[in-house]
C-alpha cells in the first residue's frame, strides 16, 4: 500500500521513487524496480542510487536480504526514529538527516527525514513524506552535470537540504525586522502572537540543525574510505554553513525575545497611563459625586432646596472644586 502523502513526480515502482546508474562522468540513466533488485556494475565508475519510500511493506526485509545490512540498522533506516546522526557500519555509511518541509499544509520547522546508507558502490535514500532535494540532485544528474560517486552524491544531498533552510532563515529574520519597524502604538496581542510564532519556530528548527550539525561532523571525520579528500571539504563547507544558520536562528531567537519584552512593555506603559488617566478621572468626581449625592437625598431641611439660583450656585462651587483639583494634580505632576 502506498504511503497517502506521496506526490513525487516518478510513479511508485515497488518501493521505489526513483532510481539512477550514475556514469562516474556526472549523468546517470534511469533504473526501475526489477533491474535495481538485481544490479550490478557493468562497466567502471558506475554505482547505483535508489531513491525509496520506506513506508511500503518489505523494504526493510530487503534491506537485510539483498544488501546484507544488519537488522538493527535496516530497522533504524525504516523508523520513525528521525533525530540526525551519522556513523560507519565497517565501508558503509549511515546517516538520518533532515530538511525544510515545503508540502502544502506543513510548518517549516516540521523538518522531514531522510535516512541515508551508501558502501560506496550503492547508495539508498529513503523517506516518508515527498523531500525535494533528492529531485535537485537528480536533475542535475538528468542534465549531465551531477555527482560523479558515491561521496559526491551524499555532499550534494547534504548541500540541498542546507540551501533549502537558509531561505527559511532569511525569513524569519525578515518577519523579525518587519515586526521592530511598527509603530509603537501598533503594539498589540497579535504582535506579541506573531513573535511568539517565530521564537517556537526558532526553537523547533534548532532542536533538529544542531544535532544534525554534529552529524555531519561525524561524516566528515570517520567516513569510509571511498569518501575520498574532496568529500570532506565539501561536507566541511557544509558544516561551516550549517553552523552560521544556527548562529543566525540564536541570534533571531535572542532579537525575537528582545523585542518581545520591548512590547510587553509598551503594553504595560499603555495599560498603566490609561488606568493613572481612569484614576484621575475617578477622583475628580469623587468629591463632586458627594456633593450631588448629599443634595440628592429626598429628607427635608435641605439647604435652598427652594431658592431659584441654588442650582448655579451648586454648579459653580463644583466647577471650583474640580478646577482646583485639576491645578494640584498638575503641579504633583500626575499628567
Amino acid at each position: 500500500m502506498l504511503d497517502p502523502t506521496h506526490n513525487d513526480d516518478c510513479d511508485l515502482d515497488g518501493p521505489l521513487l526513483f532510481g539512477r546508474v550514475l556514469d562516474g562522468r556526472g549523468g546517470a540513466r534511469e533504473i526501475g524496480w526489477e533491474e535495481a533488485r538485481t544490479w550490478r556494475p557493468s562497466a567502471a565508475g558506475e554505482m547505483l542510487w535508489l531513491h525509496m519510500c520506506r513506508t511500503v511493506p518489505g523494504v526493510r526485509e530487503w534491506l537485510i536480504d539483498r544488501l546484507a545490512i544488519p537488522e538493527p540498522t535496516a530497522e533504524l533506516l525504516t523508523s520513525d526514529a528521525t533525530r540526525p546522526r551519522a556513523f560507519r557500519e565497517g565501508q558503509a555509511l549511515v546517516a538520518t538527516l533532515r530538511g525544510i518541509n515545503f508540502n502544502p499544509g506543513a510548518e517549516p520547522e516540521d523538518m522531514v527525514s531522510m535516512q541515508v546508507w551508501s558502501d560506496g558502490l550503492r547508495l539508498i535514500t529513503l523517506r516518508r513524506v515527498p523531500l525535494q532535494t533528492p529531485r535537485d540532485t537528480r536533475h542535475e544528474l538528468d542534465q549531465g552535470d551531477g555527482p560523479r560517486d558515491a561521496g559526491a552524491l551524499i555532499t550534494s544531498l547534504t548541500e540541498h537540504l542546507i540551501d533549502r533552510m537558509s531561505h527559511v532563515i532569511l525569513d524569519l529574520d525578515d518577519a523579525i525586522d518587519k515586526l521592530e519597524e511598527e509603530e509603537v502604538d501598533c503594539a498589540d496581542k497579535a504582535m506579541l502572537a506573531e513573535i511568539s510564532r517565530i521564537r517556537r519556530e526558532c526553537l523547533a528548527l534548532k532542536r533538529y540543525m544542531s544535532p544534525q550539525h554534529e552529524a555531519l561532523e561525524n561524516i566528515a571525520r570517520d567516513a569510509p574510505d571511498w569518501f575520498e579528500d574532496h568529500d570532506r571539504r565539501e561536507i566541511a563547507e557544509s558544516i561551516d554553513r550549517l553552523r552560521r544558520y544556527v548562529e543566525d536562528l540564536d541570534i533571531s531567537k535572542e532579537s525575537a525575545l528582545v523585542l518581545q519584552d520591548d512590547v510587553r512593555a509598551r503594553l504595560l506603559e499603555r495599560n498603566a497611563r490609561t488606568q493613572s488617566q481612569l484614576a484621575i478621572v475617578a477622583t475628580v468626581f469623587l468629591p463632586l459625586n458627594f456633593i450631588a449625592g448629599l443634595l440628592g437625598m429626598n429628607v427635608a431641611g435641605i439647604p435652598d432646596a427652594k431658592d431659584p439660583y441654588a442650582f448655579w450656585e451648586v454648579l459653580t462651587i463644583c466647577a471650583t472644586i474640580a478646577a482646583a483639583q485639576m491645578l494640584l494634580f498638575r503641579r504633583l505632576k500626575w499628567f
